[in-house]
């Protein structure tokens, strides 16, 4: 995909109105609340037509918060993986390399209550970087989390190979999302290869491949489509009337959540009301059976994201990530555009190193809502230094995790 912040303005330039009949396109913006023109093509004399681009700051504050906890475990990661469980400061460089090594220095020197310093010039041993014992004691609960988060991950996998056309997706693309998943670092031999009754790797035009070995109906249901049961099962009722916030209960709806300073016409959302009422093909159907310009083919692709991204740990993943899916899940080819038209269900920041697409609906705040085993561990290893907010807390990001 091609870098977001260089692109956007050409992406958009090309943008149709919001599900089809808008005259008041609001979209995000990357730079704050600001005014941006957009030229299009018009008659002679007339005003290039202009939109508004919302921030929406708390989900930014996402990616700046995960910055130093995703420091503090890999660290965390590092000195483990080392025999004696600890790593020489002088190691450290050969680890993360000269650039990061810095960084990695501040977090021992700032977080005493996680990392301890042992050797140096008392006792003539050269310095080297260990756990603390209180961060040794949390650390031991990994393996139970880890022990949680297997028949989720085997639940998740399958999902993810159900949602491509052939039932089989690259190899080094799910590595490519590993850590988001919330899988292990050896988990083609720890978990692919423990359920061959599930999964079966095989060569595929010069590529390794992981491939569904049986289907399986009853994971064939959306993430939105259990969540829809749940309200029906509360005793939530539809909305008669138009919803002024573009939310409406029915079957094939999808929840909405407009930034602050959206204020869309009634014209709007009798539209939005329109495309949330239009029903379409589940994500699991094969996406070989449906022509790509068909409206219904075009919210079922919506369908396929927000399904991917609820899969995820914290419900996100970079655009290159997301991009790695495109001939697999039949994604279209101006996919920034297709997440940019749906910004009540998206978002889109460039926050971090890497543009990152976040499901709106998983956080409330700067907080994910719903956590796994695995983010429930993190969380308790974070709280040492005082950190309460753990929805951004992953080395990666993000999965439906019941």
């Amino acid at each position: 995909m091609r870098d977001l912040r260089i692109h956007v303005h050409l992406m958009l330039s090309q943008l149709q109105r919001p599900y089809g009949l808008n005259k008041m396109g609001v979209f995000y913006a990357f730079s704050g609340y600001r005014r941006m023109q957009i030229m299009h093509k018009t008659t002679v004399g007339r005003k290039p037509k202009k939109k508004i681009y919302h921030r929406v700051h708390e989900l930014d504050r996402v990616m700046e918060l995960q910055k130093k906890p995703a420091l503090i475990l890999q660290l965390k990661s590092i000195i483990q993986s080392q025999k004696t469980e600890s790593l020489l400061l002088r190691d450290l460089e050969k680890e993360v390399g000269f650039v990061q090594k810095w960084n990695y220095m501040a977090v021992i020197d700032k977080y005493p209550s996680i990392f301890r310093v042992i050797g140096g010039q008392i006792d003539k041993s050269p310095p080297a970087v260990t756990l603390s014992e209180k961060a040794k004691k949390i650390a031991a609960l990994e393996s139970e989390a880890r022990e949680q988060m297997e028949p989720i991950l085997v639940k998740n996998l399958r999902k993810l190979l159900m949602l491509s056309v052939d039932c089989r997706l690259p190899l080094e693309t799910i590595e490519l999302i590993a850590s988001e998943l919330g899988l292990p670092s050896d988990f083609k031999n720890s978990l692919i290869l423990k359920y061959p009754q599930y999964f079966r790797l095989n060569e595929f035009n010069g590529r390794e491949y992981l491939h569904l070995e049986n289907w399986d109906s009853s994971l064939a249901v959306t993430v939105r489509e259990e969540r829809l049961g749940t309200l029906i099962s509360s005793g939530q009722s539809q909305r008669a009337k138009i919803s002024k916030d573009g939310n409406f209960s029915g079957p094939f709806a999808f929840k909405l959540n407009f930034p602050a300073g959206f204020r869309p016409n009634m014209s709007y959302l009798e539209e939005v009301q329109k495309w949330q009422k239009m029903d379409f093909p589940s994500p699991y159907l094969n996406a070989r059976r449906f022509e790509a310009s068909d409206r219904k083919a075009r919210k079922r692709v919506v369908a396929v994201l927000h399904e991917l991204l609820s899969l995820t740990m914290e419900r996100r993943l970079t655009s290159a990530q997301l991009d790695a899916f495109h001939s697999e899940y039949r994604l279209p080819a101006r996919l920034l555009l297709c997440l940019i038209k749906h910004q009540g269900i998206f978002y889109i920041t460039n926050k971090g190193v890497k543009s990152t697409v976040i499901l709106k609906e998983a956080y409330e705040g700067s907080n994910l809502i719903h956590k796994c085993p695995l983010l429930e561990f993190r969380d308790k290893l974070l709280a040492i230094i005082g950190r309460k907010d753990g929805s951004s807390c992953a080395g990666g990001s993000a999965s439906v995790l019941n």
